[in-house]
């Protein structure tokens, strides 16, 4: 794990396997049912999660990683010989995680580390994550892969359609889509997330309809750097991914699982497609 090591939390919903082909440190949060507390993605997987859900008469509570587990994988990193670190974090908006990054950062000694807050949740973080990993293995150096990260957010773009705003609403992370809340049960709210908030960019009146919104951006949006889809528990997310197989793409499109951390939220059925323009 030679160079700048790149590090990030698992509400990114990164797949496991492109984390480890980047050397990605993934520092997982933590979900309550009741008294229960499981770790993302080692005591729960994303499916463990939505079965629990559909049991459970409660939702689910999330917690922020203490420093001393961001302070570990930092050791880890520097351990293994990485140069320094770069952190990379759901947005401050929606979790105390860049803070707890921040303390950590500042414990460690003679070892450089920088936290950057993403303003973003789920697999466009881990997009950005994916970015800033490829451009540390080419020798960028941690200036430049600070740069290449604030360059890059601006070039993020993520929508994203929910089944139920009850989760949302339960969990307060709705933000401006409050005036949503008022809206009859049949319509399909589309969120995005604007300076770390969830925002509402629009409506549609079916889950068919809204799934055609979402493609209907992306394919707006195209050629890509790179392009995602993320979901929760939702059998139709393939009629998504097939509208959107034909679109121009740098590299192939990743397909993640949304897990405990935004899922607790975002409810199940939730879809996204999330890609970066190319510069």
């Amino acid at each position: 794990m030679p160079g700048i090591v790149i590090v990030t939390d698992s509400s990114s919903d990164l797949p496991i396997d492109e984390a480890e082909r980047l050397g990605i440190i993934v520092v997982p949060l933590s979900i309550r049912f009741g008294a229960e507390e499981y770790v993302d993605r080692a005591d729960l997987s994303p499916a463990e999660f939505w079965a629990k859900c559909k049991g459970s008469s409660t939702l689910p509570e999330t917690a922020a990683p203490s420093p001393g587990a961001f302070q570990a994988a930092f050791e880890e990193a520097r351990s293994a010989g990485a140069s320094g670190v770069i952190c990379i974090t759901i947005s401050s908006e929606l979790s105390a995680t860049y803070q707890s990054a921040l303390t950590a950062a500042k414990a460690m000694v003679s070892f450089p580390v920088t936290v950057v807050d993403s303003q973003l949740v789920t697999l466009p973080l881990g997009l950005l994550a994916l970015d800033a990993a490829e451009a540390a293995a080419k020798g960028a150096t941690m200036d430049n892969v600070v740069d290449e990260i604030h360059s890059t957010q601006k070039r993020i773009d993520v929508v994203f359609t929910l089944n139920t705003l009850e989760h949302l609403k339960k969990g307060g992370r709705i933000g401006s889509a409050q005036a949503l809340l008022g809206s009859v049960l049949s319509i399909k709210p589309i969120l995005t997330l604007k300076d770390g908030k969830v925002e509402e960019e629009g409506r549609q009146r079916t889950r068919a309809k809204s799934m055609e919104h979402l493609a209907r951006l992306a394919t707006e949006a195209a050629p890509f750097e790179r392009l995602a889809v993320v979901h929760g528990d939702a059998e139709d997310v393939s009629v998504l991914i097939d509208r959107l197989s034909g679109l121009e793409s740098d590299v192939p499109l990743i397909v993640g699982d949304i897990g405990p951390v935004v899922g607790t939220h975002g409810g199940p059925g939730v879809v996204g497609v999330s890609w970066i323009r190319r510069a």
